[in-house]
């Protein structure tokens, strides 16, 4: 491990959990999840993956240590043209393809937030704008402590509502909203039939987000509730709505 030791402040992140950047390392509190990811990791870097951080093992303080990651991260997917859309689905399929072949530690346990709608590999969980590192040649998803089981199409969709966005405050006309969907799609490499249950996932997969957060907060478990009252629902509930809504559009560009 090379470059400056001072600690820098917390990075950014949703969960509340202090994470670190120490040189060219990032560390953050181990939990009972750890483990699995950093064999997940360590799968994806046996076989070649680029585009997910390196698990370094634990440091003397017990936190979990990966590498940082160099380069631009925004909440905001439109630097993202569609050649870089096709790209990211091209990463994703890689991710996926290559989850088949990782066998979980014995007994695993997985921070999963949402009941997915199958288990059929280990997914990331939060493939999101936040999430991924952009350099000029090369896209990394980082933060991968929520990954479990899951299936290609739940983590797929909830990709499309980062990236297109799904969002009625980003004021994309039906045309370039679609065709943003379509590059992502593309670029993974769905088939026909694939695309049209993809339609159908699409809407739920955005307001199974919007539940969550629901029914967190009725239950007061943090730090999803403490969204909730920070606005969190009312804007997922929004995207779900607008996702649902423009269900035609999104039928017409990927079936056409």
């Amino acid at each position: 491990m090379t470059g400056n030791l001072e600690e820098v402040p917390p990075l950014g992140g949703n969960s509340g959990t202090k994470v670190v950047r120490i040189g060219d390392t990032v560390r953050r509190p181990a939990t009972p999840y750890s483990a699995n990811v950093d064999a997940l990791l360590q799968h994806f870097v046996n076989e070649g993956v680029v585009g997910v951080p390196t698990p370094l093992g634990y440091d003397d303080q017990g936190r979990q240590v990966v590498s940082f990651v160099e380069g631009h991260v925004s909440d905001d997917p439109r630097d993202l043209d569609e050649s870089r859309l096709m790209e990211l689905g091209q990463l994703i399929r890689r991710l996926h393809d290559v989850a088949v072949t990782f066998t979980p530690p014995t007994d695993a346990k997985w921070n999963v937030l949402i009941t997915p709608d199958a288990e059929d590999i280990i997914c990331h969980q939060d493939l999101a704008p936040w999430n991924l590192v952009r350099t000029s040649t090369r896209l990394t998803f980082i933060d991968w402590e929520g990954a479990g089981p899951g299936s290609r199409l739940w983590d797929l969709a909830y990709a499309a509502h980062g990236f297109v966005p799904f969002s009625p405050e980003a004021f994309l006309s039906d045309d370039i909203a679609g065709q943003r969907l379509w590059a992502l799609v593309e670029g993974y490499g769905l088939c026909e039939d694939e695309r049209a249950r993809l339609v159908n996932i699409l809407g739920p997969r955005v307001r199974s987000v919007y539940d969550n957060l629901k029914n967190c907060h009725e239950n007061g478990i943090e730090p999803w509730s403490r969204h909730w009252e920070e606005g969190h629902g009312a804007i997922w509930l929004a995207h779900a709505i607008y996702t649902e809504n423009k269900r035609d559009v999104w039928a017409t560009v990927l079936l056409r």
